[in-house]
């Protein structure tokens, strides 16, 4: 049984262990790390936005990535994400465990199933798929993902919705406050269609969330460098929480 984590803006290496990029039928994959575990499991560790940050959530190759992690026998996967807030009872530095998305973002290939408009494609994958995404996130790892933050000394929200955009520019006022009105907690760039991807292949997946910011309007300006410093600051305790969740569910 093998452990997928998905390291998200800010969280760019964990352990040590021997590195590659896969080819998939969908393209390249970023690079992932092996890491062996003593009882012989295998936890493989991948960047979402490659280790310097050089890779927009806008040309993250979805499939490649969430496919070789298939191929390495990947069944629950732990992803992690800085995200903004349409919520003012929520600061930044909480850590949060969504249950749902709003997806708004557009030109990103959603599916591996592609029918026959891409003969490039396994066989099994040239067919029409609708695949019920209702659940977006697995209950099962969220559970997991709250138990530990209940053993924490950290602010933590167990629910929301995460409302993602493109990118890479961050929202404008406007924007977050039409979010805000449909009901969206959270703001980030990239659990669609990375979620959506995972549940085609039956892969479990869950994020954990780290509040960098209040969204545009909410707060004078947003930068990139101040999502990363605070994300830098609860680094440490996010590491330990997902040592703590490997033993758990590798």
């Amino acid at each position: 049984m093998a452990l997928g984590i998905i390291g998200g803006s800010g969280f760019y290496t964990m352990g040590s262990g021997e590195t590659e990029r896969i080819s998939t039928p969908f393209g390249l994959s970023g690079e992932i790390m092996k890491m062996e575990m003593e009882d012989g499991n295998h936890v493989y560790f991948m960047a979402r936005h490659g280790k310097d940050h050089t890779v927009p959530p806008h040309k993250i190759n979805y499939r490649a990535n969430i496919y070789a992690l298939f191929l390495k026998e990947v069944q629950t996967i732990i992803a992690t994400n800085a995200l903004g807030t349409t919520r003012e009872d929520i600061q930044p530095g909480t850590f949060v465990v969504p249950d749902q998305i709003i997806d708004f973002t557009s030109n990103r290939i959603q599916t591996f199933f592609m029918g026959d408009s891409d003969v490039t494609v396994p066989q099994e994958f040239k067919r029409v798929v609708h695949t019920d995404v209702s659940i977006p996130f697995s209950e099962r790892v969220r559970q997991e993902i709250i138990k530990v933050l209940e053993t924490q000394e950290h602010p933590y929200v167990p629910h929301g919705t995460i409302a993602v955009s493109n990118g890479p520019r961050f929202e404008t006022a406007a924007e977050v406050k039409m979010m805000r009105m449909l009901g969206a907690d959270y703001l980030g760039m990239t659990s669609a269609p990375e979620a959506f991807l995972a549940k085609e292949l039956g892969i479990d997946y869950a994020t954990i969330g780290v509040i960098t910011n209040f969204g545009a309007g909410m707060q004078a300006q947003i930068s990139h460098e101040e999502v990363i410093e605070l994300f830098n600051v609860k680094m440490d305790v996010l590491k330990q929480i997902i040592t703590s969740l490997i033993d758990k569910l590798k």
